[in-house]
């Protein structure tokens, strides 16, 4: 049982908490929660680790059978003591169990699906994570097939942004691009998606557009909003009508309202 603060373990867990250079040096991303847990693939699953209280109940192990991982429990888990796993957790009240998952990056072939038309999100310098974890796993039950975030957006490894996605980091296929202007951008033309970049002057409602074929959605910074330069360079721009003196919605919030309608529209489509 591990029982200090200064153990070594300990020390590298709170290293990944923290900063993102270290995650991606270690190929590493913490985990914390039963949820996170369960749905973590296993064969990403690097350790495991448990508070005291929370072992002595066995769950774990029934999760491990379910994952055909119960012959390895003893190589991957590791009790900690409760008072120090309290400082691995950001929580108010800590489930008792972290993990640390392999990261995995998708390519951007990945995003395009044989059996559907794409359908992807474009952030630009994106960088409340609380913003992005919703994105994804809204993306996920709309029926995103990729999320492509500029080199300056928020760390999707980040703690609040794994706790907020709810799992969907596993299966939401993702990529960092260095330059959507000069790599995504042809790429999108190349592969025939239409890019959308939602906008005040906007030429039509959002939903006065046909997203049933490849679509991608320009998504800005949460102050500073979507760039001029990507604004423009966006096939279609569309607006987001809105009432009252309110002049723009929160990134997750119009993230959202884009992604179901066309979700809907293909829905309604392929029926």
């Amino acid at each position: 049982m591990i029982t200090s603060t200064s153990n070594g373990q300990i020390k590298k867990i709170q290293q990944l908490l923290k900063k993102s250079k270290t995650r991606r040096e270690e190929g590493l991303f913490p985990a914390e929660g039963i949820k996170m847990f369960r749905e973590a693939p296993a064969d990403r699953i690097e350790k495991i680790y448990l508070s005291a209280s929370f072992a002595e109940k066995g769950d774990w192990m029934e999760i491990l059978r379910e994952k055909g991982l119960e012959g390895k429990a003893e190589s991957l888990g590791e009790i900690v003591e409760d008072k120090v796993f309290r400082t691995l957790s950001d929580t108010v009240t800590p489930q008792g169990v972290l993990c640390l998952i392999r990261i995995k990056e998708a390519t951007l072939e990945e995003m395009l699906p044989e059996n559907k038309a794409p359908l992807l999100m474009i952030l630009e310098d994106l960088q409340d994570p609380g913003n992005l974890g919703t994105i994804l796993r809204t993306g996920e039950g709309a029926g995103v097939t990729g999320i492509i975030l500029s080199k300056n957006s928020v760390d999707i490894y980040n703690p609040k942004v794994i706790r907020s996605t709810m799992g969907s980091i596993y299966r939401m296929p993702f990529y960092y691009t260095s330059s959507i202007r000069e790599e995504i951008l042809p790429w999108l033309r190349e592969k025939k998606i239409t890019g959308y970049a939602a906008h005040l002057e906007g030429r039509n409602s959002y939903d006065r557009e046909d997203y049933t074929k490849g679509a991608a959605f320009f998504i800005g910074n949460e102050g500073k909003g979507l760039s001029r330069e990507l604004s423009e360079k966006a096939d279609i721009r569309i607006r987001i009508p809105m009432e009252g003196q309110v002049e723009s919605l929160n990134a997750a919030m119009a993230s959202g309202i884009l992604m179901y309608e066309a979700y809907r529209q293909r829905r309604n489509f392929f029926l």
